[in-house]
């Protein structure tokens, strides 16, 4: 019997910026006792996601780690600019146009993948468009969520 493929949800951020709204996406993740991977695009920007989860808003944060920071395997949520998942995530969060590659084996090694994509950058909006046909050509589930004005999502495909 072959391993199921995971379930993709694409995110298209409009109105508020991933920073606004990737902190809320992964604050839910964990509180459903999953643990998460964050691919971002860079190791830059693993450094500001970081420093986001630690402050984005008061009083509250999400545990996560770093590969700098050590002890990944322990760690709910892991962020990373590769394709390592050391914590065992069943969820797995692209962001900054990260690639969904090699597609097949992310597609069986996570039970959710979620793409979130920056409806006004070119690039990312490009990479979107390729990676929902190659999910659907592959046959996994997919759901497409745009943002409405006031940041809310709505469910579109």
């Amino acid at each position: 019997m072959s391993q199921p493929l995971a379930e993709v949800l694409f995110y298209h951020l409009e109105h508020r910026p991933l920073d606004d709204v990737l902190p809320a996406l992964v604050e839910k993740t964990v509180e459903r006792g999953w643990r998460a991977v964050i691919q971002a695009g860079s190791p830059e920007r693993v450094e500001a996601l970081d420093q986001l989860l630690w402050t984005f808003k008061e009083g509250s944060f999400i545990p996560h780690g770093t590969a700098k920071a050590g002890n990944a395997a322990q760690q709910p949520v892991f962020l990373t600019a590769g394709d390592d998942n050391p914590n065992g995530a069943t969820v797995r969060f692209m962001v900054d146009g990260a690639p969904l590659q090699p597609l097949e084996s992310r597609l069986k090694a996570y039970a959710r993948v979620v793409f979130m994509f920056d409806g006004n950058d070119a690039h990312e909006l490009a990479t979107a468009r390729n990676t929902w046909q190659a999910v659907k050509a592959a046959g996994a589930t997919v759901t497409y969520w745009q943002q409405s004005e006031s940041g809310g999502w709505q469910k579109k495909a």
